[in-house]
C-alpha cells in the first residue's frame, strides 16, 4: 500500500472517529442541576385557574392568566437549566389547594414555588412581597424575594411568615411570591407586558438557583421588622399585615364566607324557632 493511500485512510478514520464522538456528545443527557447541591425537583404552582379568576371583584386584569404565564416561563427556564419541573397546572383549569399540596408532598429533594399577583381595594397599593411558613423555607423566600425586588422598580413590601394553606400543609420548602398589584394601574400595565413577565420569571429562577442577590431597596416605611430567621444582613423580614381585601385564595378559607355562613345558620335557627311558635299558637 502506498504511503499516500495509507495517509488518506488515516485521515478518513480520524474524521470518522471525530464525527462519531461529536454525535455522541450531542446526545449526552442534560447535566442534573441538583449536582450543584440544590434541589433536583421544582414544583411550580400557578395561582388560581378555571372558574377561580383571582383578585377582587371588578378587577380588570385576571390574576389567573398572569400567574400561569409567569409560571410557564419559569418552567421553561428551569428545564433549560437541567431541573426537573412539575407544574400544578399548565392550562386554565381549577386545581383544589389540597391537590396542589399533595402533588408537592409526593416529591423528594424538591421545593415548592407558588406564584401570585396581589390585589387591594386601594389602587395606590403596590410592591412585591413574599411569604413562607416553615423555618426551612426562609432562605428560599429571601433568595427569591431579593431577586424579584431587585429586578423591578416597585416597592419592597418585605418577607412575611404566614400560615397560608399551601405553605402550612407542604412538607418541602415552600414559598409564595406576590409579583405586584394588578389593582395598581402602573403595575397592571407592566404585568401585561410579556417582557416584564419574562423578567419576573428570570428573577424567580435566579432565586431558586440561589444566585447572588442584587442590592435591595429598603422595606417600605411603616413595616415592623422582625429578627431574620436566617441571620446575616437580611433585613427584609417584617411582621406587618398585608394589604388585601381577602386571602381566601391562599388559605382555602374566606372570613367573609364564614361570616355569611354563621349569619345564615343564625337566621335559619330564628326562622325555625319562629315557625315552631306559630305552629303552637295555631294548634292552640
Amino acid at each position: 500500500m502506498s504511503r499516500q493511500l495509507r495517509s488518506a485512510r488515516g485521515r478518513a478514520l480520524s474524521l470518522g472517529l471525530g464525527s462519531a464522538l461529536l454525535l455522541a456528545l450531542c446526545f449526552l443527557p442534560t447535566p442534573d442541576a441538583s449536582a450543584a447541591g440544590g434541589p433536583h425537583t421544582i414544583v411550580i404552582d400557578a395561582g388560581h385557574g378555571g372558574f377561580d379568576r383571582g383578585g377582587i371583584p371588578g378587577q380588570r386584569v385576571a390574576e389567573k392568566t398572569m400567574t400561569l404565564d409567569v409560571a410557564q416561563r419559569v418552567e421553561k427556564q428551569l428545564s433549560a437549566a437541567g431541573y426537573r419541573v412539575i407544574m400544578t397546572r399548565d392550562t386554565d383549569v381549577f386545581v383544589p389547594l389540597g391537590t396542589r399540596v399533595a402533588l408537592a408532598n409526593a416529591q423528594r429533594d424538591a421545593i415548592f414555588v407558588c406564584i401570585h399577583f396581589n390585589s387591594a381595594t386601594r389602587v395606590g397599593a403596590n410592591g412585591i412581597e413574599t411569604y413562607y411558613y416553615r423555618s426551612d423555607s426562609a432562605q428560599l423566600a429571601a433568595d427569591i424575594h431579593r431577586q424579584v425586588v431587585g429586578g423591578t422598580e416597585t416597592d419592597n413590601r418585605g418577607i412575611r411568615r404566614r400560615g397560608f394553606y399551601v405553605l402550612r400543609r407542604t412538607s418541602i420548602p415552600s414559598v409564595l411570591v406576590e409579583c405586584g398589584f394588578l389593582t395598581n394601574p402602573d403595575e397592571a400595565r407592566l404585568a401585561l407586558q410579556s417582557s416584564y413577565r419574562e423578567r419576573l420569571a428570570a428573577r424567580i429562577v435566579n432565586g431558586v438557583m440561589g444566585k447572588p442577590s442584587p442590592s435591595n431597596r429598603p422595606v417600605v416605611a411603616g413595616a415592623t421588622h422582625v429578627r431574620s430567621p436566617i441571620g446575616g444582613s437580611y433585613d427584609d423580614f417584617v411582621r406587618s399585615v398585608p394589604e388585601r381585601s381577602s386571602i381566601s385564595h391562599h388559605s382555602g378559607r374566606s372570613s367573609k364566607k364564614s361570616s355569611r355562613h354563621k349569619s345564615s345558620k343564625s337566621t335559619k335557627k330564628k326562622s325555625s324557632g319562629s315557625s315552631k311558635k306559630k305552629k303552637r299558637i295555631t294548634d292552640d
